[in-house]
């Protein structure tokens, strides 16, 4: 059986969850540069949730894969230096399977037909089966093949063809006299015995199916042509009778004593979180590892859980704990390029991090390719066109800059694209919400924030037309109560963006929200809605207006609770 290749281990290049369609095109154009400015490591671009129908639109026009999903980069099994031991035949003996654990200090082997796992055998089932060697029928109840027993016994065949042939009878002992011998033997018995050639013609007259001359005797010539007559093998082997009288139970195969039920395995993708759990609530010390499709791989063991290598991360268009993918604190994070406000994010060693106040990170990958003078391919191009022009809005966001205008406008020609043209028919593509959940619009481009004690989320969709604009707001609107419950939030906010007049309709939900917003951006929410005109950016417009908000609302109740305090005193 070959071993299985080893699994290879990835950067994973990624951005934040409810990933928009920076987050999704510098996952896949900063992965393509690192892979040609870094040619001794693989990087890969993922992402950590669902796209949006804007970036769908995107990957299609510039046919550009999905990049795979990672819901949770917590270790896995596939992340551990498991061994990667190839299974062996259910038809395998009994005393090879031993000398192979014995020879490569393992207690467990795995059984497989192809790489579909069928069992396991332990050293404890083993020792089991040498234990109890009383049972003279086993070799037939166990469908021995003649081979194994030839193999285990290291023996010559003298006389039958053994191909195919299993064991069809007990195992005796030639010790007797002829007479005792004939009293004793069945058909198709396998007959041990030395040099008495008075006793290998009276196994042979009894149909024994199967002679074994120890110590390497001689068989004479009629002994050989009655046995062809007879259809009855006859083996040699250089074991002294007690000999192989013990070894000869060991040719079973082991597929009759392997464990087929209820076996415990792990997937690749297993966390390793609760194959530690498993582990030490049991007493194997070896367990199968199988790939996603079933497949065998190899075994682990506790041992082979302290070699973890951590999934390695670049993160791309965010650098906050609430915004990254789960299991962040269980990885190792090697770079950050991004372009919103630096939030504490603790990492275990330094890391490169690039944040530029651009309206975009894409506009950061495109320096970066400029400055390690890597060529642009149009697809690429085209990937992070798309991103600057959602990010600024086709350049109408405050956060815009014109080092985002110029990437934009080069990158279109080396994509072949008419900037206009093709940025109104991405937001067209992206504003259209027919066949969508509330849940799908409004996790299309949504992040949480924290504030003080105060947690709020804040999505955000663009739109070229009224029709579907308004279409996103009558279906997400009754789902911002439902949000608030499931993610445990103070507030949700939902912005509503109107490219073409650069005006908000900001949609609220939670005690207090409307009183945020009004102080926020000086307005008259109505009906947990404000109309706030020329604001267009979350990253610029919003956030820092509502943490504002937010943070002299908590102020003034600190200090009449304060005050509260002192009159009682």
């Amino acid at each position: 059986m070959v071993s299985q290749p080893a699994i290879s281990h990835d950067i994973k290049v990624i951005g934040h969850r409810n990933p928009d369609t920076d987050s999704i095109c510098a996952a896949i154009a900063y992965s393509r540069l690192k892979n040609q400015v870094d040619t001794e490591r693989s990087y890969k671009p993922c992402r950590a949730g669902s796209l949006n129908r804007e970036t769908e639109f995107v990957l299609q026009h510039f046919q550009t894969p999905v990049p795979q999903l990672y819901t949770d980069v917590s270790p896995q099994v596939r992340d551990v230096d498991f061994r990667r031991r190839a299974g062996v035949d259910g038809e395998t003996s009994i005393r090879k399977a031993w000398i192979a654990m014995r020879d490569e200090q393992l207690d467990t082997l795995c059984i497989v037909d192809g790489d579909e796992l069928k069992g396991l055998i332990t050293v404890k089932d083993i020792a089991t089966v040498n234990m109890d060697t009383l049972d003279t029928h086993i070799l037939e109840k166990a469908g021995t093949s003649y081979q194994n027993i030839v193999e285990t016994l290291n023996a010559e065949v003298l006389v039958g063809n053994i191909d195919g042939r299993t064991v069809q009878g007990r195992v005796i002992i030639g010790a007797g006299s002829p007479e005792q011998m004939e009293k004793a033997i069945s058909k198709g018995d396998i007959v041990i015995l030395a040099n008495r050639a008075e006793g290998q013609l009276a196994a042979i007259e009894m149909n024994a199916g199967c002679i074994v001359v120890c110590v390497g005797s001689q068989v004479s010539r009629s002994i050989c042509m009655l046995a062809q007559e007879k259809d009855c093998i006859i083996l040699r082997t250089d074991y002294d009778t007690y000999a192989a009288g013990q070894l000869i139970t060991q040719a079973a195969p082991i597929r009759h004593y392997m464990v087929s039920k209820d076996l415990l395995t792990f997937r690749l993708n297993s966390p390793v979180e609760d194959a530690t759990k498993i582990m030490a609530s049991v007493r194997h010390r070896y367990f199968p590892v199988l790939d996603n499709d079933g497949a065998y791989l190899g075994v682990v063991s506790r041992r082979n859980l302290l070699n973890l290598h951590k999934k390695q991360l670049i993160l791309v268009d965010h650098n906050e704990r609430s915004q990254a993918v789960e299991g962040l604190d269980k990885a190792e994070v090697l770079e950050i390029i991004d372009h919103h406000r630096i939030n504490p994010l603790v990492t275990d060693g330094p890391v490169y991090f690039r944040n530029v106040p651009v309206g975009c990170t894409c506009t950061i990958v495109y320096q970066m390719y400029r400055e390690y003078g890597v060529d642009i391919d149009p697809s690429t191009a085209g990937l992070m066109l798309s991103a600057i022009l959602s990010d600024t809005l086709m350049f109408r966001s405050p956060t815009c800059t014109a080092a985002d205008q110029r990437a934009a406008r080069d990158l279109a020609g080396i994509a072949g694209v008419d900037l206009e043209e093709y940025a109104d028919a991405m937001f067209e593509a992206g504003g259209d919400v027919s066949g969508k959940t509330a849940e799908e619009i409004f996790n299309s481009d949504y992040k949480i924030f924290t504030c003080g004690d105060t947690r709020f989320g804040v999505g955000q969709g663009s739109y070229m037309s009224e029709r579907n604009r308004k279409a996103s707001e009558a279906l997400v609107g009754p789902y911002l109560e439902i949000a608030l419950d499931k993610q445990q939030l103070d507030y949700a906010f939902y912005m509503f963006t109107d490219v073409r007049t650069s005006t908000t309709e900001l949609l609220m939900a939670g005690p207090g929200a409307e009183q945020v917003a009004e102080r926020a951006f000086d307005a008259q929410p109505r009906d947990g809605m404000a109309v706030l005109p020329g604001v267009v950016s979350r990253k610029k417009q919003l956030i820092p207006a509502l943490m504002t908000a937010i943070k002299d609302m908590e102020t003034e109740k600190t200090n009449a609770a304060d005050f509260g305090r002192f009159l009682d005193n």
